[in-house]
């Protein structure tokens, strides 16, 4: 197999919440109301696609099935993660995603969600909504259907830098005027709760998923307690953010130079700030803000120099 960084062109979702603000990692992008980037992506909705080498042309799906060795032939019927870059220019819906068994029965054979936001950036007193005050399923149901939003629904200020873990089973929303990188498993089911009675283009109120809701949401909700783990590695900070059973995620924050090597099967990382170059097997690849690129098993060795934040994840 040809081991290089696989650099991926993302693909672009309208969204009835989204704005322009993707347009500042140097996109193109195709709307007015430019809502998700799907940067690495291998799902039936959505498929990235490289951009560079050997392989370019191919979809992450195509590399999954067909070149299984860069990714250290791991077992799976599918990629297992979907990263997103999102922009809350209005309230995304209240929502709620289910656990992998739930969206395998209900779902035909999907996925369940479970995901994990970094604020790129936001304006001031930005909030999300972050779990629930409800005791019980009940409870949930009654205040859900009195749309007694204000005592059911935790809302949280949130700034840039700031990390949540949202685990399936959460209730939850981000809220206008917030840039994340979302890391989530590959999947697209989304149940709604709540969508301030918007109306779609065609004047319509949007789907909610009230019965399936109310089935997946954990209850009580409990706050994932997170502790960020800090390693420095010359001109290299690591900040460990989550290590789960869906994924590990880290932010690197590169000042300089630094040599790294690779022994997973597989590395994501997204260029959120910055530039620079990384160097292996005396090739050089520059990268910059807004570029995705893909680091395959058995990638070995390898250096980066520059200055730049990078939002990293793996299995």
């Amino acid at each position: 197999m040809k081991i290089e960084p696989l650099f991926f062109e993302p693909i672009f979702k309208e969204r009835i919440w989204g704005g322009k603000n993707l347009t500042s990692f140097g996109y193109d992008i195709p709307f007015n109301q430019t809502g998700e980037c799907w940067a690495f992506a291998a799902h039936s909705n959505g498929q990235s696609v490289v951009k560079n080498g050997a392989y370019k042309g191919l979809s992450l799906g195509e590399l999954w099935e067909k070149h299984r060795e860069l990714f250290g032939n791991i077992a799976g019927d599918r990629f297992p993660l979907l990263t997103k870059i999102l922009d809350a220019n209005q309230d995304l819906s209240v929502q709620v995603h289910p656990n992998d068994e739930y969206a395998r029965i209900h779902e035909n054979g999907e996925l369940g969600k479970t995901e994990c936001w970094y604020i790129i950036d936001c304006k001031e007193n930005a909030e999300i909504i972050y779990g629930h005050h409800a005791k019980t399923q009940e409870e949930l149901m009654r205040m859900i259907k009195n749309e007694e939003w204000d005592k059911l629904l935790r809302s949280v200020k949130v700034k840039p830098g700031d990390f949540f873990y949202v685990p399936s089973g959460t209730i939850h929303a981000i809220g206008e005027g917030i840039l994340i990188l979302e890391t989530q498993q590959n999947s697209d089911t989304t149940y709604r709760v709540y969508d301030y009675n918007r109306k779609d283009s065609e004047g319509n109120l949007r789907e909610l998923h009230i019965q399936k809701s109310v089935e997946v949401t954990t209850v009580p909700f409990t706050a994932s307690a997170l502790k960020t783990k800090i390693k420095k590695m010359d001109a290299l900070t690591i900040h460990s953010l989550i290590e789960c059973p869906s994924f590990t995620v880290q932010k690197w924050d590169l000042d300089g130079t630094t040599s790294l090597g690779q022994q997973k099967p597989f590395v994501l990382a997204s260029v959120i700030y910055g530039e620079g170059k990384l160097i292996h097997k005396e090739k050089q690849y520059y990268f910059k803000k807004g570029d995705h690129l893909l680091l395959p098993s058995e990638f070995g060795e390898y250096e980066l120099f520059g200055k730049a934040n990078l939002i990293v994840s793996s299995i």
